[in-house]
């Protein structure tokens, strides 16, 4: 009886799961086959099927967790590769693929997807720099002929990352609950790199960040003049130091704002973390980043009651550094102070380096090519010397790659962009929490837009998904603004209601 009971679920488990069980031992002999002949990395190929299908089964039923996947990756990428803990792939590969497949999963699931949202000046502008960029593939400046393994490597990273960001976040980011979801996103991944910095500046360095440091001359980087820069999980600290600018800025200006208590202090607190965090990376230029993010939202205001006390805060920070001393012992505060000296240097050596660059770059207009660098330009070419200056900008790296031609587009494209943004903020949106909003992330884009001109960390990660993602939400603000209407009114009436009971029960304790 029990032999016979054993043998029947054996064979319903078999009708059940009889094909799934088929295919995966034909997978596993498939795969012992490819490591006979093949090695192990056509191996390992196989043997991934079964995860890239489930995979996909996850992200088509949880659309959101591949979404917010993307966030933290593309937040802790170089973090992890620090540590050692990234496997040996391009860093870049996570972010692209899973928004390919993001995009490609809007594009199926039809019926939740507006791509009407797409239609605005942001798609726009990113879809005519890739097309700008995508004509570089003719570009043969340097006389080595067309390149173009090294041409799509370099339009991947300067141009459709930009792109995929931007039409990602407007697919996705698309109602009131996931406008605050990403911003808290956000501002949970600066705790995490302001705690980083502390942690750096207090406890010291892990393993992996002091191999970092000691390799290929970032030491000299991160300790002038007996200063030390931190960087915390960030590339470099200029890059942590003027993102922690464009994030200082935008959390401040959403928690003066905002409406709802709760979000103004946390919002507040997030602020004041990130513009410590930018003092401990040492970056001089984030300081004109956080005071330009802030001119920004003045101009966005349309409030007396907001620009003249912001305007007085922002005319004293400013006079402090320039015709004071106070806080000159601190070694952070000295070197942000040095941002007014004219004399400096280091930016010197900058004009210096812009000068010559500017000489090679009259009998290139095109540039040298999309992709091209030092080790693809012969010894003997005249534009070997261009390709061995250190760009010290992300403007002048576009320059070099696109000439005077590619840096004016991309300039007058991320203008129409910007523009575009902070039109709908002043014209469009009437609620005054979503305008802080809005202002923000176009403050921030200023920010960060101030800092690659004068450091190469436009394109650095985490930058491109936060700023241009962030920035093409802007434009579906006023599509939800009723909805964000109702989702506030509801926050406030809860606030209001919690309110009551704390006073209900403070009167009964006197009874």
């Amino acid at each position: 009886m029990i032999n016979k009971t054993y043998t029947s679920r054996i064979s319903e488990y078999a009708g059940e799961n009889g094909g799934r069980v088929l295919i995966l031992f034909l997978l596993f002999l498939l795969s012992m086959y490819s490591l006979s002949n093949s090695g192990i990395n056509e191996m390992a190929m196989y043997l991934a099927i079964p995860v890239v299908v489930i995979a996909v089964y996850l992200i088509f039923s949880y659309k959101m967790l591949a979404f917010w996947t993307l966030f933290i990756i593309n937040y802790t990428v170089m973090f992890l590769a620090k540590e050692r803990l990234w496997p040996a792939i391009p860093a870049s590969l996570p972010n692209e693929m899973l928004e390919i497949v993001l995009i490609a999963v809007a594009a199926i699931d039809l019926k939740d997807t507006r791509f009407e949202d797409l239609a605005n000046l942001m798609i726009l502008a990113l879809f005519g720099w890739c097309v700008f960029c995508t004509l570089e593939v003719l570009n043969d400046s340097c006389g080595l002929g067309i390149n173009i393994p090294a041409w799509f490597t370099g339009i991947r990273l300067m141009a459709f990352q930009l792109l995929y960001a931007g039409i990602v976040f407007q697919l996705y980011i698309n109602s009131p609950e996931r406008v605050y979801q990403l911003l808290k996103a956000w501002a949970f991944c600066s705790i995490f790199a302001v705690y980083w910095a502390w942690k750096q500046k207090n406890i010291g360095w892990t393993q992996g960040e002091s191999a970092w440091l000691f390799a290929a001359g970032h030491y000299r980087q991160h300790m002038v003049n007996g200063i030390i820069r931190y960087f915390s999980c960030f590339t470099d600290a200029a890059n942590f130091g003027i993102h922690m600018a464009a994030a200082g800025a935008a959390f401040s200006i959403i928690a003066i704002t905002n409406k709802v208590r709760k979000n103004k202090i946390f919002f507040s607190i997030i602020g004041l973390l990130c513009i410590w965090g930018m003092f401990q990376s040492g970056t001089r230029t984030a300081m004109f980043c956080l005071i330009a993010g802030f001119m920004v939202f003045l101009v966005l205001s349309k409030s007396v009651k907001i620009i003249v006390p912001v305007s007085i805060i922002l005319g004293l920070f400013v006079a402090m550094l320039m015709f004071t001393n106070i806080g000159q012992g601190n070694n952070q505060i000295r070197r942000m102070r040095s941002a007014f000296n004219k004399n400096d240097a280091s930016a010197n050596v900058r004009d210096i380096n812009k000068a010559t660059i500017a000489k090679y770059m009259k009998e290139i207009p095109w540039g040298i090519g999309i992709g091209i660098f030092e080790s693809d330009i012969p010894a003997r070419n005249k534009f070997k010397r261009l390709s061995q200056i250190p760009p010290d900008s992300e403007y002048v790296f576009i320059w070099v790659r696109t000439g005077v031609i590619g840096i004016s587009c991309f300039l007058i494209l991320n203008a129409i962009m910007l523009l575009g943004a902070c039109t709908t903020v002043f014209f469009k949106i009437g609620n005054r929490s979503l305008m802080g909003i809005g202002a923000a992330w176009c403050a921030a884009f200023t920010a960060i837009h101030l800092g690659g001109y004068a450091n190469q960390i436009l394109m650095q990660f985490p930058n491109i998904v936060i700023f241009y993602g962030g920035l093409s939400t802007v434009y579906l603000y006023p599509s939800i603004e009723q909805k964000f209407n109702e989702y506030e009114a509801k926050q406030l009436e809860e606030e209001e209601e919690k309110k009551r009971l704390k006073l209900e029960k403070k009167l009964a304790k006197r009874v």
